[in-house]
């Protein structure tokens, strides 16, 4: 059970992408249930939380403990992890199976996360897994438009720079009863990721008096 108390609004937003895109680094979850390492997702969480209150909040390594339930040496060892030993570990991932199978160590999932973070900060391509993530969520929490507007881009790289990258592929769908293509004519570019845009278009969806 991993308990994180509730800091800035945007943080669990951010761990969420960096936490996706170390999975995808090590293959998907597919992999992980391939090699039976679910085990290793706990101390995934962790080192997600860990780097990103450091690197977007500034938080202090006794403070990370106290927020993400470690000790300040485990959180400085996350925190010092080099990401390049890890990106080897992930190229022998059979070996790295073999020596960690029952728990990620600290310095692998340190190194994961930050490579993760690093990778999400310069602009690569968002974590298929977080597309895949938002969908499920719209579906489970029965919104039509977010789930519809979702499934269209599905394959769609962010960030989006203009609406007219996306247009093409939603038409047709309407949002509370508006043409997505035009809900999304009236968002402001660039979107970074699939929360930021659903976000917005609810938003939008707000300014014209529709709940």
């Amino acid at each position: 059970m991993i308990e994180v108390k509730p800091v800035e609004q945007d943080l669990e937003a951010l761990v969420s992408r960096v936490f996706l895109k170390a999975i995808e680094l090590l293959g998907g979850f597919s992999k992980l249930v391939e090699y039976r390492t679910l085990t290793w997702l706990p101390s995934l969480v962790r080192a997600a939380y860990a780097v990103v209150l450091r690197e977007e909040y500034f938080k202090t390594e006794q403070e990370i403990a106290q927020i993400v339930g470690l000790t300040g040496q485990t959180v400085r060892n996350i925190l010092r992890a080099d990401p390049t030993i890890t990106m080897e570990k992930i190229r022998r991932l059979e070996e790295l199976v073999e020596e960690e199978k029952k728990e990620m160590k600290v310095h692998t999932a340190g190194g994961l996360a930050k490579l993760a973070y690093k990778l999400i900060k310069e602009g690569h391509e968002e974590s298929r897994l977080f597309v895949e993530y938002c969908e499920r969520i719209a579906y489970a929490l029965d919104i039509p438009w977010a789930y519809m507007t979702l499934r269209r881009l599905k394959g769609v790289d962010f960030p989006i720079k203009s609406a007219e990258e996306v247009k093409e592929r939603l038409s047709g769908v309407y949002i509370k009863g508006r043409p997505a293509q035009d809900v999304i004519s009236e968002l402001e570019y660039p979107i970074k990721d699939p929360a930021e845009l659903l976000h917005k278009i609810k938003e939008n969806l707000k300014m014209h008096g529709i709940e």
